[in-house]
């Protein structure tokens, strides 16, 4: 779906929890706050949390309902956050500045999500995190919800593998909880990395 839809979506009053994926939060809050980037943030919940986490926070999305929520949210929680209304297909970061990059359920053609997740990477400082999350292709047929288009579902190799030179902290199928009685787990990939530290060596 384009802006237009999104924003059709938002207006039309679809709303997700402004409560922080917990999955997400259970990766970060170890992590010393520093500069963090949110790729496709939506409502800006991911966002939020991190600024009230002491994060400096840029969020990225091209749906400007969705930014209306989120500077909403935002101020109902007291923190600041940078907002950019930039489809981030398009929209590329700044090289080696962000200690945190999150790219959040952001499903999209191959071809074009190895661009998007590259560009993720390389806007990592030295030892910065990539947290990506998204709907598992065995969530088609082993859980709950989601796409049902298996080619911008996300495996755990194919995401390493797009990534290119980094180092792989977590590469794996999650469950997720359904809060709906009776459905089962969704399935999420989850894929944790790091970038590269700067080699020590002199010549």
């Amino acid at each position: 779906m384009d802006a237009a839809d999104w924003n059709h979506r938002y207006d039309e009053g679809v709303a997700w929890s402004d409560e922080p994926n917990a999955r997400f939060t259970g990766i970060v809050s170890d992590l010393p706050p520093g500069r963090a980037l949110d790729l496709a943030c939506g409502q800006g919940r991911n966002a939020v949390w991190l600024a009230q986490q002491g994060w400096t926070v840029t969020a990225v999305d091209f749906s400007s309902s969705a930014l209306v929520r989120a500077r909403d949210l935002a101020a109902a929680r007291g923190v600041d956050v940078t907002w950019l209304e930039a489809d981030v297909v398009r929209w590329q970061p700044p090289l080696v500045v962000y200690d945190l990059v999150a790219v959040l359920y952001l499903h999209l053609a191959p071809a074009v999500r190895v661009r998007v997740l590259r560009h993720a990477a390389a806007a990592l400082v030295p030892g910065g995190t990539l947290v990506v999350l998204g709907h598992d292709v065995r969530n088609l047929e082993e859980g709950h919800g989601g796409p049902d288009d298996p080619s911008i579902l996300l495996t755990p190799s194919a995401v390493v593998r797009e990534l290119g030179a980094v180092d792989v902290v977590t590469a794996e199928t999650v469950a997720r909880p359904v809060a709906e009685e009776g459905a089962r787990d969704a399935l999420d990939t989850l894929v944790v990395v790091r970038a590269p530290q700067v080699s020590q060596h002199t010549s």
